[in-house]
């Protein structure tokens, strides 16, 4: 496995956690094993890519993790709350109150304001927003002079920043983006990372990506590569060169779970 630096202590409190997570998708001969007996924790306050060929199992740890998906074995986590059991009422609180999302697509709506999208959780909860966190909020993703106008009076750079703004005003426990740059152009997305690692280093945030990009993989603290379903390599303080290194190889013939040994490694 690619050597990499320290991981944190064991004492860093963990904003999610899935052990032997399992899920597939069709019967008999279709049948596709979407995650296969993952295990992974996800620390609070830091910034992880998940990447992988496409089918590696990426936006189905994302869906299950997100309780957008339900596994077929394996425990999944957030802070404390285990979730399994819970019943659909119980997950659309959890999604609610406690997870913010950030899609590829932006998944605004077209009718409302700036200002309206970014309060619609707090508005579908039957919640007031901290005013004060709100402005603060707004003032990071740069939408001041934006507020009033509706999404197709936004270039795609700043539709994303609403989006991204959408997902920290309900302060959640952790925020799930989904390729949030895929449909921008290199400056729009550069400016997106450099919102989601500001929302780490100077709020806290709790982030966790899927990507195929290794320039935005660079951006963040951890990167998480799935390969068949099975994690199988991990990088702390990536960047670009070692990203792309790894994923050739969890993209070749025959990738290797962490710890495993390798053909040519002494016995």
């Amino acid at each position: 496995m690619t050597s990499s630096p320290a991981a944190p202590g064991r004492d860093a409190a963990l904003a999610a956690r899935v052990v032997g997570l399992s899920k597939t998708y069709g019967r008999g001969e279709a049948v596709v094993r979407a995650l296969d007996d993952v295990t992974l924790d996800l620390l609070a306050g830091e910034f992880t890519a998940v990447m992988g060929p496409s089918g590696s199992g990426k936006s189905t740890l994302m869906h299950v993790l997100a309780a957008l998906d339900r596994p077929d074995a394996g425990e999944v986590l957030l802070g404390e709350t285990s979730l399994a059991g819970l019943d659909d009422k119980a997950l659309t609180r959890i999604r609610r109150d406690r997870i913010g999302f950030v899609f590829q697509s932006f998944n605004l709506v077209t009718t409302l304001s700036a200002e309206e999208n970014i309060l619609l959780p707090l508005s579908i909860a039957g919640r007031r927003p901290d005013r004060a966190w709100f402005d603060l909020v707004v003032d990071t993703v740069g939408l001041r002079s934006r507020l009033g106008h509706k999404p197709s009076e936004l270039s795609g750079g700043q539709q994303q920043r609403v989006a991204v703004a959408r997902a920290l005003v309900s302060r959640p426990q952790i925020v799930f983006a989904d390729e949030p740059t895929g449909n921008l152009d290199s400056r729009s997305g550069a400016e997106v990372l450099a919102l989601l690692r500001q929302a780490v280093d100077e709020h806290g945030q709790t982030v966790v990506m899927v990507t195929h990009d290794p320039v935005a993989a660079a951006a963040t603290d951890r990167v998480v590569f799935l390969a068949d379903g099975r994690v199988v390599e991990e990088l702390r303080h990536p960047d670009r060169d070692t990203v792309l290194a790894t994923m050739a190889r969890v993209a070749g013939p025959d990738p290797v779970a962490p710890g495993a040994p390798r053909e040519g490694d002494a016995p």
